[in-house]
């Protein structure tokens, strides 16, 4: 089930939300690739600081029911454009990740675009694969969510897709 989000600019009084919804330990250990320590409060409020201030990077807040659920991003890595998203994991399961994503592209013109998964995330890949991302490659890096090497999917979402977010 697809659950309504809106997206809108990355707010002030957004990050607390942000910061709450990273201090959930099952959430850190999926994303496997989170910040090396959650709950950091001046490392999370720099990264911040750093990426909206960063013109090529694309921060959008999710909101549901009038709620912050989460964030989406676009941000570009050497030459690609890669896309990232948390949500509340008391919201995973609603859909809102998937709306978000998908939403998400909608606004950005470049094609391909790329994401990463860990390979035993099986929740990402999902939502990854309904806004019409395809497994290209494999990678592993070390991953701060827990505290070893993981192994990912690298995905792209290709050029060829013009029925983008019609999911």
């Amino acid at each position: 089930m697809t659950v309504p989000v809106q997206l809108r600019p990355v707010r002030d009084d957004d990050l607390p939300y942000f910061f709450a919804h990273q201090q959930d330990p099952e959430a850190n250990w999926m994303a496997a690739f989170g910040p090396a320590d959650p709950a950091d409060r001046a490392a999370f409020d720099a990264h911040w600081r750093r990426i909206r201030a960063d013109p090529r990077i694309v921060n959008r807040t999710v909101v549901a029911d009038g709620e912050v659920v989460g964030y989406v991003a676009a941000f570009p890595v050497d030459e690609q454009t890669e896309v990232s998203y948390w949500i509340d994991p008391r919201r995973w399961g609603r859909g809102h990740a998937t709306a978000a994503l998908a939403a998400l592209l909608r606004e950005l013109p470049q094609r391909p675009v790329h994401a990463r998964a860990a390979k035993d995330n099986r929740a990402s890949l999902a939502v990854l694969r309904k806004c019409g991302f395809v497994v290209v490659g494999e990678d592993s890096g070390y991953a701060h969510g827990r505290g070893v090497e993981v192994q990912e999917w690298v995905l792209e979402l290709p050029d060829d897709r013009p029925e983008l977010g019609a999911h």
